[in-house]
């Protein structure tokens, strides 16, 4: 009976011990030890520290060239590949079925600049160029364009406003255009991170 106690007890010492090991994603904002002032400068985005690992997402997504209507849910991993490059793959399942989309992308951090090629297993490849600006209370955001593309016969653009508003979640507001039709909406998204011990925040 005590050697069983004893095993439980190291078992939960144990488990309590690695928990309080693992380390959180945090802000990319530095503590100044102040209030932050207009002259204070953003800190350049750490892709790696945010990005790479297993995020969740759950899409509604309206009748349009890209589908038919109905709820997306799936999972993307980040990982870096080489230098400036990393991956993102995802595997989703929506109303027209699974599918799977992989994206190449390339960082440069001092230039504050993305590009990604995007390939989506329904039939669909394009490139996106994008910048990345933040704001002194720790939030960043991405703003993607494409190239035209065609598309079932039609030519489309794709535009990708990323939200990073939290270390646990980011928003994605994407507008699609059709011909030279204007842009529209086609869902905002939320992916959370896959952490141990982590709660993402609620949606906003």
């Amino acid at each position: 009976m005590k050697i069983k106690l004893c095993l439980t007890l190291l078992s939960l010492v144990t488990m309590v011990s690695a928990l309080a090991s693992q380390q959180l994603p945090k802000s990319q904002l530095p503590d100044l030890g102040r209030t932050t002032k207009e002259t204070d400068e953003v800190p350049l985005f750490n892709f790696d520290d945010y990005f790479i690992g297993k995020w969740t997402f759950e899409w509604d997504v309206p009748d349009g060239v890209l589908g038919p209507a109905g709820h997306i849910t799936g999972t993307t991993v980040y990982k870096h590949t080489d230098g400036k490059f990393y991956e993102a793959d995802t595997e989703a399942t929506g109303p027209g079925g699974p599918f799977k989309i992989k994206e190449i992308i390339a960082y440069h951090r001092e230039n504050k600049t993305l590009s990604r090629y995007v390939t989506d297993s329904r039939g669909l490849s394009y490139m996106q160029i994008g910048r990345i600006g933040g704001d002194l209370g720790g939030y960043f955001n991405i703003y993607y364009e494409s190239s035209p593309v065609m598309f079932k016969g039609q030519s489309i653009r794709i535009k990708s406003s990323v939200r990073l508003l939290s270390p646990l979640n980011y928003k994605v507001e994407t507008t699609v255009s059709v011909g030279t039709g204007p842009f529209t909406n086609y869902g905002s998204p939320w992916w959370r991170k896959q952490v141990p011990g982590a709660t993402p925040g609620k949606e906003r």
